[in-house]
């Protein structure tokens, strides 16, 4: 991110613009949305500048710009679709201390103006640091019909009211209240009109201080492999809603960002053969904040059925009989054949595939080694970066064809995904010399499509 956005204070403050043509137009008509005094510097304007200037809109200074025009200003533009003349008056508002938006220069801007949906005193801001303005203004046409103008009503009516919703405790309670207000008794209301609205207000307020505290939750939500795109509808959801974040290691960062601001993010990670949080820990923890009244998000990389402790954390829940919910994820290997472009089951191949784990609470996982040798069978390992050479010795110990496809995919779904096609007797020290350093998922009895169809044609010339 090269640009923080922020919402800068401007009410009663100076913005001075140099220009007087189109480009000098286009910000007017955003800046007289604000509250802030205005001043345009121009030896020539268009008519419609100088009739905002004879509606005491905005004050005009017919001349070109001289030093002291932009001292005390809190932001100047530069809009006068000339170089030179943009460099030169920009070097005066810098001198000034103000900040500089030179329109159409991105490199030499010290802030950029975004695209707005203005439902004041509700502002969507969008940006793309110059990168995609016609992306940003599709943004922008989007939410335009997404969001009612009755919205600033409802926030200005809202924000009057905001000392009075002070009985409230902070947090869920006080969040379920403006919930309520702004999509459900607040809409409603204005149908009658504005004066209905403070009365709908002190109606729903009594009955949010009269009601009893909502009993805490939990859902047991999968991440799935890592694109947050990958996410479904309903994890998305219980994030947004969530007080608590307890989540693993493996669940990205671009996952943890769609978790509301105000939620406690806890970091329950676990690894394979290093450290890790105890599971008791992580069960008292998910216990403790849901009987504080909490709406708790048990966030798990993948699918929380696929080797995810699950049952261990649902049992500690039930003792304390506290409501929860599963919400399943993609799982690695889903996500991981797809991007290989293969199948976990073919017809005339394999009617079954295995998930197993190359590790367990005791160590290196045992398996029935000699069902998985025999030709034509399919497993997705997971955890197996470690156990690489104690699977592959098992597997040649019980006869399996050493020329088996293994496929290893590090990083699922994500921007740095690695796919690395080997066999079964090359698996060690292929895995060792990959030097994987994210989560891998390793398939026994695939090879990536392409690389099958290599092997295929070869076989059928040799």
């Amino acid at each position: 991110m090269k640009h923080f956005p922020i919402f800068l204070a401007v009410e009663g403050h100076r913005i001075v613009l140099s220009g007087g043509g189109d480009a000098a137009m286009a910000k007017l008509r955003l800046l007289m949305k604000t509250e802030a005094q205005l001043t345009v510097i121009a030896a020539e304007i268009s008519g419609d500048i100088r009739k905002w200037a004879a509606q005491g809109k905005l004050r005009f200074v017919e001349r070109a710009m001289e030093p002291g025009d932009a001292a005390g200003a809190a932001l100047f533009y530069a809009a006068n679709e000339d170089d030179a003349e943009d460099a030169r008056v920009a070097a005066i508002a810098h001198a000034e201390g103000a900040l500089v938006n030179i329109v159409d220069n991105l490199a030499d801007s010290q802030f950029i103006t975004p695209a707005i949906v203005d439902r004041d005193p509700v502002t969507v801001a969008i940006g793309t640091e110059g990168a995609a303005p016609v992306l940003a203004r599709a943004i922008k046409a989007d939410l335009e019909e997404r969001l009612p103008t009755s919205l600033g009503v409802l926030a200005r009516i809202g924000k009057t009211f905001r000392h009075a919703v002070d009985i409230l405790p902070m947090g869920r309670k006080r969040r379920d209240f403006w919930t309520s207000f702004y999509f459900g008794a607040g809409p409603k209301a204005l149908d009658a009109g504005e004066a209905a609205v403070i009365p709908a207000l002190e109606t729903l307020l009594d009955t949010h201080v009269m009601a009893t505290d909502k009993q805490g939750s939990v859902d047991l939500v999968g991440a799935g492999p890592g694109d947050p795109e990958l996410l479904t509808l309903k994890a998305r959801n219980a994030l947004d809603k969530a007080d608590v974040v307890i989540h693993d290691r493996l669940v990205t960062g671009e996952i943890l960002e769609l978790a509301r601001r105000e939620a406690i993010i806890i970091d329950a990670g676990k690894e394979g053969f290093g450290k890790a949080m105890l599971q008791s820990d992580i069960d008292a923890l998910i216990v403790r904040h849901a009987l504080d009244g909490h709406h708790v998000v048990r966030l798990k990389a993948g699918d929380p059925t696929v080797f995810g402790r699950l049952d261990e954390e649902i049992e500690a829940i039930e003792a304390h009989d506290i409501p929860y919910r599963v919400i399943p994820g993609i799982t690695a290997a889903s996500a991981a054949v797809a991007n290989i472009g293969q199948s976990l089951t073919k017809r005339h191949r394999n009617s079954a595939v295995r998930l197993i784990t190359g590790h367990d609470t005791k160590g290196y996982a045992d398996h029935d080694w000699k069902a998985l040798a025999a030709p034509g069978e399919v497993a997705a390992i997971y955890m197996g970066k470690k156990s690489a050479r104690f699977i592959q010795g098992r597997l040649l110990m019980h006869g399996a064809d050493p020329s088996t496809p293994v496929t290893i995919i590090e990083n699922v779904s994500r921007a740095d995904q690695r796919i690395i096609a080997t066999t079964l007797v090359e698996m060690e020290p292929t895995m060792t010399q990959a030097d994987l350093k994210g989560p891998a998922i390793t398939f026994y009895g695939l090879a990536p499509r392409d690389a099958q169809a290599r092997a295929e044609n070869l076989r059928e010339f040799a």
